[in-house]
């Protein structure tokens, strides 16, 4: 039976700031506009926010008796 290799294994890792996987440099810098994925995550709220309202509206209207 060939038992598959991962592609990185306990021994393939290296905690150094100079790898390139690193997941941070170590650099602090400083943020002049927000990153496209702030922008992002505020779009996804703002019209699931819209779409819940609509929905809850909608409900609502349909379950009021006429008169």
């Amino acid at each position: 039976m060939i038992v598959p290799r991962l592609a990185f294994g306990p021994d393939d890792i290296k905690a150094s700031a100079s790898t390139p996987g690193a997941p941070h440099s170590g650099t602090v810098r400083e943020r002049k506009i927000p990153e496209l994925s702030d922008v992002a995550l505020f779009v996804v709220a703002v019209l699931a926010v819209w779409l819940t309202r609509r929905a809850l509206r909608r409900r609502m209207r349909k379950g009021r008796p006429d008169g």
